[in-house]
């Protein structure tokens, strides 16, 4: 049901106010991956006296977490449920869907949605139809956390029921609300705006339906020249998807670095404390008992002693040389403090990280040990990171399922659009072998059976390059089936005897 202009407001405060709850949390967590981390769990003494030694310092452990999945996770292509092939490796629906993801530049574009998915928890595919392009090509863009919400059915999360996008550019903030049927855009000033005889300073016509005072904040109507206020949605459905991030019951997605921010500053606590250390106690110091400091005499124009002053310490440090007169003198010296006390904990903080986010521990620590480390062995290290990406991309396939789906409704393909609810997403092995291992491995699976063209995916190569080898492996066959037909023409040609002297018909029978 269409929704009037104060209803349609009243949507977007509310899912305005929904994102600015979110909004902060979001932000923290992309600052903790990018290592822009305060200096927590000091004491005030301490804190006032060394914070801001080492403001600015991170040994940052949340971006190696949140990229060593994201690294691994990429969409290879899409298959339809509907096998049509005529002896290639995509069909023409499934050709068409991919050259719409490769046009909007998705392959580049989801590795940075599933990355903000995996800090942020979530991220936001927006799909939407070119007007100006002259043909029916969708646009797909993805959408930070901190700039899309969207609203679900309680009853079924599966259901989008409306999504905001909201964006500031100097002193304006703009929203755009995505509905089923509609599109409403709003924009509004971050201060006063006054509106006389209805219309706004710069001239735009508010209709006399939307309030501008109370709940709605000021937002006023936004539109482009000759564009309809509201924009009608010829898809029939919310055009954003959202891709959660490991989703938990309830449709709560999770952080990978959420649980690795206290250790994270535990540990850069712990390497300001050293650097503390290196810089006072990392070297043994002397002390001198029994002596009072030093003094020299002061003297006037004739020579006279009138008083003294203590010798400056860099003096002493500088000439190396000290002159003690007391009868009890004598020279202690302080011990070196043990740094590695420090680096012990530290890494023992760091394994912690390893173990709670299944990151394998030759992506954290350094390289020492590793050496004598088997094949299997590190295999076995990263069998816990595989799994996770396995996870991920059962929860990320519906989503990207949606988007396939979403393109075809916006290039008014629905009979496609419906063949696209059952398609499957095909992901790149999240596991990493060594081009040996992967021949191996794949000459094995040839020999019990399975075709070319799924080993060829299974090698890592996208649906663009399977299609293209697959035609190079058809010409390569048919050009070698000629030269073979052509070869036994010229063999059985050269075995025949042929005397040229012999007059034609001679040694018949003459059949009298």
């Amino acid at each position: 049901m269409p929704l009037s202009a104060d209803q349609a407001v009243k949507k977007v405060a509310a899912l305005h106010k929904a994102l600015m709850a979110r909004r902060k949390d979001v932000e923290k967590c992309d600052r903790y991956y990018r290592g822009e981390q305060p200096l927590a769990y000091a004491s005030a003494e301490w804190s006032s006296y060394h914070a801001g030694r080492y403001k600015g310092f991170s040994d940052n452990w949340c971006g190696v977490v949140a990229n060593s999945p994201a690294e691994r996770q990429r969409v290879g292509g899409f298959r339809l449920p509907v096998d049509d092939r005529t002896g290639t490796a995509l069909s023409a629906d499934e050709k068409t869907l991919w050259d719409w993801w490769q046009l909007n530049d998705l392959d580049l574009q989801s590795s940075q949605g599933f990355l903000a998915s995996i800090i942020a928890k979530r991220s936001f595919a927006l799909v939407w139809g070119r007007s100006d392009s002259g043909e029916d090509e969708p646009v797909v863009t993805w959408e930070d956390a901190s700039q899309m919400y969207v609203e679900t059915d309680q009853q079924d999360h599966r259901t989008r029921k409306a999504a905001l996008k909201l964006w500031r550019e100097d002193r304006t903030e703009y929203a755009t609300l995505y509905l089923a049927d509609e599109v409403w855009k709003f924009q509004r000033q971050t201060t006063a705006v006054e509106v006389n005889n209805g219309r706004t300073t710069s001239g735009l016509v508010v209709p006399s339906t939307l309030s501008l005072t109370g709940h709605d904040g000021g937002w006023m109507p936004r539109s482009e020249a000759d564009e309809l206020w509201p924009l009608p949605n010829p898809m029939g459905v919310v055009p954003v998807v959202e891709f959660p991030n490991r989703p938990m019951l309830g449709g709560r997605p999770l952080s990978d670095i959420t649980g690795t921010m206290a250790m994270q500053d535990a540990i850069n606590l712990l390497w300001a404390y050293l650097f503390t250390a290196a810089d006072y106690a990392s070297m043994p110091a002397r002390v001198v008992m029994g002596q009072e400091p030093p003094k020299i005499p002061i003297l006037n124009d004739q020579g006279e002693k009138v008083g003294e002053k203590a010798v400056d310490i860099r003096d002493l440090a500088q000439g190396r040389l000290l002159w003690l007169t007391g009868q009890n003198a004598k020279i202690g010296e302080f011990q070196k403090a043990q740094l590695d006390t420090f680096t012990s904990v530290i890494e023992v903080a760091v394994g912690h990280v390893a173990a709670q986010t299944r990151t394998p521990p030759h992506y954290l620590v350094s390289n020492k040990g590793l050496s004598n480390l088997s094949g299997d062995a590190l295999k076995a290290a990263e069998t816990g990171l595989v799994k996770k990406v396995e996870e991920s991309q059962l929860f990320l396939g519906p989503a990207v399922r949606e988007v396939f789906r979403l393109m075809a409704l916006a290039a008014d393909k629905p009979d496609l659009a419906k063949k696209a609810r059952l398609g499957v997403t095909q992901w790149k092995d999240a596991e990493s072998r060594s081009e040996a291992q992967l021949v191996d491995a794949l000459q094995k699976l040839k020999a019990i059976g399975f075709p070319f063209q799924w080993l060829a995916e299974r090698y890592g190569l996208d649906q663009t390059e399977v299609t293209r080898l697959v035609q190079l492996r058809e010409r390569e066959a048919e050009t070698d089936l000629f030269g073979a037909a052509e070869s036994v023409v010229r063999d059985a040609r050269d075995r025949t005897p042929v005397d040229d002297d012999e007059p034609a018909g001679e040694g018949e029978p003459d059949g009298s």
